[in-house]
């Protein structure tokens, strides 16, 4: 009886496991969800920025050059009451910073977010600082959040007599939840009568199968292409004023990407991509190197004894050549793996890919865009 219970499961789980395959199979791998290649308009994040001051460090702020963090010091100082002589301040505790934060959309009032500090000054360390109140403004000039609190530092920067050691960074801190939200964004999501897909692919084979997919997902012409890159969506009757269950069913739709045939070669770090959709007509490919040595050197001439000759230096010059013996390939890749593997016969290094790419595509035989950063 036993026997036969474990037999029951072994079967049971080799079918599930047959099964979850099979499902994983029936789609396509290159299919991705349409939140992965595209926004939705009004759901982004708003660049905030302030200026600060960070305290309470041991000797790496900014010097007495630095003015601004002088000016900034009297000012607190004043508004609290207190009057102090510029010049008899000693600013090297203290560092101005610039505040940085990315607000969601959907950021309420009392709701905290991360912020970036980075130095504006010689400071040489923020390490142990404590930034002071400081207010985050959007580019219309209003108050979204006001930050305040410690840093933390992912690296540290020590300094003796004849050594320095150092680690990372140490002039940009991160607050994790150091600003709270005074101020949300004065847009209602939820009043759209209509919604902007903003692609991140530029190809309109890609845009318009994101409109066909949202139409028959929807039951209606409701999506429409604009242009190569965006997809208007009008709002269903029956989710105006209710969009969120509407963006969390086409949001995970998928779609398979369609692009242009494109080589992108990055000569600095001879780094290479191929997309798939790149072909190759047949050519003729022979890449090889005629290395030349040129090597100077001297040869000392001693004269004989009691000659009454002088020692004499002579130059001596051996040039050698060596030319790299390579066969013509005849290369006709249909397909990127054939690509791939033509150039590999040649047996080229990327350095050498890169003059064999552009000498192709010279020679119209690569029908792809080849785009150098």
């Amino acid at each position: 009886m036993q026997a036969n219970t474990i037999n029951y499961f072994k079967t049971l789980a080799l079918m599930s496991a047959a099964l979850f395959f099979a499902l994983l199979w029936a789609v396509p791998s290159w299919a991705v969800r349409i939140k992965d290649i595209a926004s939705f308009g009004g759901v982004r994040d708003n660049q905030l920025v302030g200026y600060g001051l960070v305290v309470g460090l041991q000797g790496t702020g900014d010097k007495k050059e630095s003015t601004f963090t002088m000016r900034s010091m009297v000012s607190m100082l004043e508004k609290m009451g207190i009057s102090v002589d510029p010049k008899q301040m000693k600013p090297k505790n203290v560092a101005a910073v610039m505040v940085t934060a990315r607000m969601p959309a959907s950021a309420k009032p009392g709701s905290r977010m991360d912020v970036t500090v980075s130095s504006l000054g010689d400071a040489s360390s923020l390490l142990g600082g404590v930034l002071l109140h400081t207010q985050l403004k959007g580019i219309d000039g209003k108050t979204y959040a006001l930050a305040q609190g410690p840093l933390i530092l992912g690296g540290f920067n020590a300094q003796g007599g004849q050594a320095n050691a150092m680690k990372n960074i140490t002039t940009v801190g991160l607050m994790p939840g150091g600003a709270t939200v005074e101020r949300s964004v004065p847009f209602d999501f939820n009043k759209q009568d209509s919604l902007m897909l903003n692609m991140q692919v530029q190809d309109f084979s890609t845009t318009q199968q994101v409109a066909s997919s949202l139409n028959n997902a929807l039951g209606g012409s409701f999506a429409r292409a604009l242009d190569i890159s965006t997809v208007e969506l009008t709002v269903p009757g029956d989710f105006r004023g209710n969009l969120v269950p509407l963006m969390a069913s086409i949001e995970n739709i998928e779609i398979t990407p369609d692009m242009a045939a494109k080589v992108v070669v990055d000569e600095k770090t001879g780094t290479i991509v191929l997309g798939q959709a790149v072909r190759i007509s047949r050519v003729a490919v022979s890449h090889g190197n005629l290395e030349v040595t040129v090597r100077e050197g001297f040869d000392v001439s001693q004269p004989g004894p009691f000659s009454g000759g002088s020692t004499a230096v002579t130059p001596n010059t051996n040039i050698d050549q060596n030319e790299e013996v390579r066969r013509l390939n005849i290369m006709e890749g249909a397909t990127l793996q054939e690509l791939v593997d033509g150039l590999n016969a040649v047996g080229a290094t990327p350095r050498d890919v890169i003059s064999i790419l552009r000498t192709i595509k010279a020679a119209g035989a690569l029908h792809a865009a080849l785009e150098v950063i």
